[in-house]
C-alpha cells in the first residue's frame, strides 16, 4: 500500500512525534509497503512524481528526542504562510495520492481531531480515532466531564481559566487542559507550589485542570478494536512520570504484564475498555491509571494516539502477547483501510 507517515507539527510534542513517525516508517517498510514520511507543517519542496516509489530514506535526518522544549517560533519561521495554511507543501496531496494516512502526530494540531476532520471531508483513509473522540480526549476538562458521566473512577478536580480563582486541596496535580507527554504538569504541595504550577500549566494553554494528587503506582492500558492488552506498570526511578522518564532510557522501570492480582488487572481492563466506549473511540488507544496505596483505581486520562518510540507503553504491551512492532503498526494500518 501507499502510505503517507504524517509526524512533527507544531505541538510541544514535535520531538516525540519525529521518533514515533521514524519507527512506524521503518517498520511499514519493512512490511513491504511504499511508505513516505512527512512533515505535516514543512510538507515536502520538490517533485512529487514517483515519490512512492523511488528509494528516498525518509528516516535519515530523524534523531532521538533530546529536547523537552522544540523551538518551535523556529520552525514555524520556515513556513510564512504558516499562519493561513497549516499543512505544508504537498501534503494534502501526497495523502489525497496515499492509499491511507499513518498518524504519527502528538498534541494539538494532531491529536485534537482538527486533521482527522479535514480527512474525513476529503475522504482521505487514516488511522486512530475520529475527530469528535480525538476533541473529547485531548481536552482533560471535557474528558474528565465524560469520565464523570460515565462514572468511571478519575481523580476530584475542577477547571481554571486564566483569572480565575479557586483554592485546590492540597496535595494536587495541576496540568494543561489540552497537553500532552505530561509537559505542563506539576505536584503542588502549599500555596506557592500551586501558583508556580499555574504559572507553568498556563505557558501551554488558556486553562488547566487541577486535581487530587493520588499517591501510589501508576499503571497504563492500551485498547485495540475495544479489546484491552496487558496492563504495563510505569515505576520512575525519581519523581513522577513527566517527560523525562517518559522518554529518556533507564529513566523508569516498565513491567509488562504488571505484577498486580488477577482480579485488579481485569478491573482496570474493564475500565480502559469502558473509557474507550465512553469517548467513541476506534482503532487504539491508550489509557493512564493510578492506583492508589488502599488499591483504588483512578483513570487519569485517554491517549488517541499514544506514543510509538523506543521506550513507548503500547508497543511494549503488545509485545507481551506477541505481537511485533511491525504486526502492531500493520494492525493499526489495517483498522483504517478496512473501516
Amino acid at each position: 500500500m501507499k502510505v503517507i507517515v504524517l509526524a512533527g507539527g507544531t505541538s510541544t510534542e514535535r520531538a516525540v512525534s519525529l521518533v514515533s513517525g521514524s519507527m512506524i516508517y521503518k517498520a511499514l517498510k519493512k512490511n513491504g509497503h511504499q511508505a513516505i514520511l512527512l512533515d505535516v507543517y514543512l510538507g515536502y519542496e520538490g517533485e512529487t512524481e514517483g515519490l512512492f516509489t523511488n528509494d528516498t530514506d525518509w528516516a535519515a535526518n530523524i534523531s532521538a528526542v533530546s529536547e523537552q522544549n522544540p523551538d518551535l517560533e523556529a520552525v514555524k519561521a520556515l513556513r510564512p504562510d504558516g499562519d493561513k495554511n497549516f499543512f505544508g507543501p504537498n501534503v494534502l496531496k501526497l495523502c489525497k495520492e496515499a492509499d491511507a494516512v499513518f498518524m504519527a502526530l502528538h498534541g494539538a494540531n494532531g491529536e485534537d481531531g482538527k486533521i482527522q476532520a479535514c480527512f474525513e471531508l476529503m475522504g482521505i483513509p487514516y488511522t486512530g480515532t475520529d475527530y469528535i473522540s480525538s476533541a473529547m480526549a485531548m481536552d482533560k476538562g471535557i474528558a474528565k466531564d465524560i469520565f464523570v458521566a460515565h462514572k468511571i473512577p478519575t481523580p476530584q478536580g475542577f477547571r481554571l481559566k486564566k483569572g480565575e480563582k479557586k483554592e485546590p486541596i492540597f496535595p494536587c496535580i495541576v496540568k494543561a487542559c489540552c497537553g500532552g507527554s505530561s509537559v505542563g504538569v506539576c505536584i503542588a504541595h502549599n500555596e506557592e507550589e500551586f501558583d508556580k504550577a499555574l504559572e507553568e500549566a498556563f505557558r501551554y494553554d488558556k486553562e488547566v485542570v487541577v486535581e487530587q494528587y493520588i499517591e501510589g503506582r501508576e499503571f497504563s492500558v492500551g485498547v485495540m478494536d475495544g479489546k484491552a492488552l496487558p496492563v504495563i506498570e510505569i515505576a520512575p526511578k525519581q519523581g513522577f512520570y513527566d517527560y523525562k522518564n517518559k522518554y529518556q532510557a533507564g529513566s523508569t522501570v516498565e513491567t509488562c504484564p504488571a505484577e498486580l492480582e488477577a482480579d485488579k488487572t481485569a478491573e482496570m481492563q474493564e475500565i480502559a475498555e469502558h473509557v474507550f466506549a465512553a469517548l467513541r473511540m476506534k482503532n487504539y488507544a491508550r489509557m493512564d491509571f493510578m492506583m492508589s496505596k488502599a488499591g483504588e483505581l483512578y483513570c487519569l486520562e485517554a491517549n488517541t494516539l499514544p506514543g510509538m518510540t523506543p521506550t513507548s507503553l503500547l508497543p511494549q504491551e503488545a509485545a507481551a502477547i506477541g505481537i511485533s512492532f511491525e504486526e502492531l503498526c500493520e494492525k493499526i494500518l489495517s483498522y483504517a483501510v478496512n473501516a
